[in-house]
């Protein structure tokens, strides 16, 4: 189950207070890159929010991608298709559910996918993730940017007071089931360790 009522109140602001510019976004850019996305691919971004993954990503997609993109939160979800709709990307699909319940069937087969900040908020996250990589294409790269404690005596304070407001298990640590479901497992560890990127290949 994703928890999305704190969602409701801060979508219309979340691009101003989720610290994105100064923590979060090289992170996910990282995430993005490590895809090695070419012109004209599907990609499946889960927990999308309000869609900070969509310029980097038709960065690399061009007009001729597209994403699928899915949250839980209506709110979240609704401000990602409005940032879609002023950059005239049309053939993005949008779909409000919960990944822990969403069948891989009922999504269109991706080149890649990737999950950035959003599995450690899933109580059944395992599940949520097992379904991203079967949505994927054998071949096919899926990147998760998570977050967990920072090291270091005044990162780890900071790291876990944005968990908590968060919502986020830094406990979660879901990029270790990325490395049980997939092949060549790369990671990266940033921001004192507070952030993990990794990418696998799927079998």
């Amino acid at each position: 189950m994703v928890r999305t009522a704190r969602y409701r109140a801060v979508a219309s602001v979340y691009d101003l207070v989720s610290l994105e510019w100064p923590v979060y976004r090289l992170p996910r850019l990282t995430a993005i890159a490590a895809l090695n996305l070419r012109p004209g691919q599907r990609v499946l971004d889960v927990g999308c929010g309000t869609g900070l993954n969509l310029d980097p990503l038709h960065g690399a997609l061009g007009r001729t991608g597209s994403v699928t993109a899915v949250d839980a939160s209506p709110q979240m979800l609704a401000a990602a298709r409005r940032r879609a709709q002023r950059r005239g990307w049309h053939a993005d699909t949008f779909i409000c559910a919960d990944m822990t319940e969403l069948p891989a069937s009922s999504l269109p087969l991706a080149d890649a996918a990737v999950v950035t900040y959003a599995l450690s908020l899933m109580g059944e996250w395992q599940a949520a993730l097992d379904t991203v990589i079967e949505a994927v294409r054998p071949g096919g790269s899926v990147a998760v940017a998570d977050l967990t404690f920072a090291a270091g005596r005044l990162a780890r304070p900071a790291s876990r007071l944005a968990c908590h407001l968060g919502g986020s298990d830094p406990m979660a640590r879901p990029w270790t089931r990325l490395e049980q479901r997939t092949a060549n497992v790369t990671g990266w560890s940033l921001r004192s360790g507070h952030v993990q990127v990794w990418v696998g290949t799927v079998r």
